[in-house]
């Protein structure tokens, strides 16, 4: 059981969710609602594993990305390659479910694998040893770090480096922590695809003395064309990266409602007054401008490096190319409620042909949590309190 709620990061303890949805919220939940279609929902849960899919599967269902502070382990990571089936949103309350049947996740030394992976978080300075396990793989595979300067060996590329991390193999990367900010790390042998499999996740650089925000997330942004994990799983569609229909948008790998799940999704939580600092990756193929309501928030960094202040300037949208990454900063200064953040590629807020879904969030002020809308977002996403 998780520590935290909300998006992977510093955000709100178990302890204080659970004193914030208060009793009456904690009641609401343990039953179900009607979908906004007018159709019923399904009685809540947070198993995705409840339904077992294809008869005889016994692949693990993926969890959410973890932080990993590689400096509290001696500088060193594990991170092994798994075959999982992946729930975006397992109920079927706002289009779901939606769901991917193969993806090739990551997981961290002794914990659960996870799409996205998990975020390798480390001090300006402090280099890293990255191990890749491969001995369970059906499928080879290498890892590619954005950001840093490292040598030429270490690049993950198997075109130019003659290094690939093949089935029953393993191979440690030496990464060095020399361009502080936030970076992302991906497969890169059959890159179109690998990625696509869900085989990427953040690498965090911290600066050396830096001072975290009230709040701080982590997320990533990816379209998907689910043919590609369907057609793993082994089912009789045509799928080509020439002619990629994405058909799943995702943050933190999950579509709305289960993104404001406060354990499987990714909900920013904060209090008035805070400042809240967001680590935005797209991982994807798409642009995709992210659009935050009723907050106006500033662009402090991006691609590893520092906005200087004089270029920053409030707004409330910033569009994240491929492999781009943005950090914004902006201050819990609206009436406390729930504020929406969403791609405003509008189609890209969708579950297949259902309004709302998709690539959304939410900004969630503590003092909302005990409503009864609250309580009812709640119950699509799937969350029993």
């Amino acid at each position: 059981m998780k520590d935290r709620i909300g998006a992977p990061g510093l955000g709100l303890s178990r302890r204080e969710f659970v004193a914030a949805t208060g009793v009456g919220a904690a009641t609401a939940l343990a039953g179900c609602t009607s979908s906004q279609d007018g159709s019923e929902a399904q009685p809540a849960t947070t198993d995705a594993s409840s339904d077992d899919g294809d008869e005889g599967d016994d692949l693990p269902w993926t969890s959410s990305p973890e932080v990993v502070n590689v400096d509290e382990q001696g500088g060193s990571v594990t991170l092994r390659s798994v075959t999982a089936k992946h729930a975006v949103h397992p109920l079927d309350s706002m289009g779901g479910p939606v769901e991917l049947p193969r993806v090739w996740a990551f997981q961290a030394d002794d914990g659960e694998p996870s799409v996205p992976g998990p975020i390798i978080r480390t001090t300006e300075g402090n280099d890293i040893e990255v191990t890749l396990d491969n001995t369970d793989a059906d499928h080879a595979h290498t890892l590619h770090f954005h950001g840093v300067r490292k040598t030429w060996e270490n690049d993950g590329v198997p075109t130019t480096t003659g290094i690939t991390v093949g089935p029953g193999e393993k191979h440690t990367y030496s990464i060095p922590a020399n361009v502080p900010g936030t970076h992302l790390y991906h497969c890169h042998y059959q890159t179109h695809r690998h990625i696509d499999m869900g085989m990427y996740g953040i690498f965090r650089v911290d600066p050396k003395g830096y001072e975290p925000a009230d709040k701080e997330y982590f997320f990533t942004v990816k379209d998907w064309d689910s043919r590609l994990n369907r057609q793993y799983a082994g089912e009789d569609v045509d799928y080509s990266t020439r002619d990629r229909k994405p058909d799943v948008f995702t943050i933190n790998g999950k579509s709305l409602p289960r993104t404001l799940h406060p354990e499987d999704g990714s909900p920013i939580i904060v209090d008035h007054g805070d400042t809240v600092r967001l680590h935005m990756v797209n991982a994807g193929y798409m642009s995709h401008p992210m659009h935050t309501h009723n907050h106006r928030f500033r662009l402090v960094e991006k691609d590893g490096g520092q906005v200087p202040e004089a270029a920053q300037y409030e707004q409330d949208i910033t569009n994240i190319a491929p492999a781009e990454r943005h950090t914004i900063e902006f201050e819990a200064d609206a009436e406390p409620g729930i504020y929406l953040m969403h791609c405003h590629k509008v189609d890209h807020a969708m579950n297949g042909n259902a309004y709302p879904g998709g690539m959304v969030n939410g900004i969630v002020y503590r003092d909302a949590m005990d409503s009864d809308i609250f309580a009812e977002m709640m119950d699509y996403a799937g969350y029993e309190g």
